[in-house]
């Protein structure tokens, strides 16, 4: 993937607006992997500060198709943070270095390079489905975090 200047989808008319003034966690909805992983930030980021969006989502799809990825396969999160997409094992690093004591102590595993890292990544990411299954629908968050979902 090409790297994209810091904000870039404000200036792609087919990604529509958004309040992007929090780090935007992107992810399948449809994975029970993955809402599990929404699930355990929401437990543990006591600050509030992460926003989601499921990838199936109109706002999810342009996204993923705005940084050249496939919007039918979602086969990695996105972690939009300071305009800037991060993807793999590092969105997913960042995302656990910005949660509370002891899970920010993640952060330190970004030391490992992307090349050891993202062939596991890969290899879970191609096999969530089997890992853990498949909703029916997409995932919807409770009443209580309703509001930190934008679309």
């Amino acid at each position: 993937m090409p790297l994209q200047p810091a904000y870039s989808y404000r200036s792609d008319p087919a990604v529509p607006d958004f309040a992007d003034d929090h780090p935007i966690l992107v992810f399948d909805g449809e994975c029970i992997f993955c809402s599990g992983w929404v699930n355990f930030v929401l437990r543990h980021d006591r600050q509030g500060r992460y926003r989601f969006i499921t990838a199936q989502s109109p706002l999810g799809q342009a996204l993923y198709r705005h940084y050249g990825l496939d919007s039918r396969d979602y086969e990695t999160n996105m972690l939009i943070a300071d305009g800037i997409v991060h993807l793999k094992s590092e969105g997913s690093l960042r995302l656990a270095a910005g949660l509370a004591f002891p899970w920010k102590l993640a952060g330190i595993l970004r030391l490992i390079p992307k090349s050891i890292r993202d062939p596991l990544y890969e290899w879970i990411a191609r096999n969530r489905y089997r890992i853990a299954g498949r909703r029916n629908t997409c995932f919807v968050p409770s009443p209580e975090h309703r509001a930190r979902f934008l679309a």
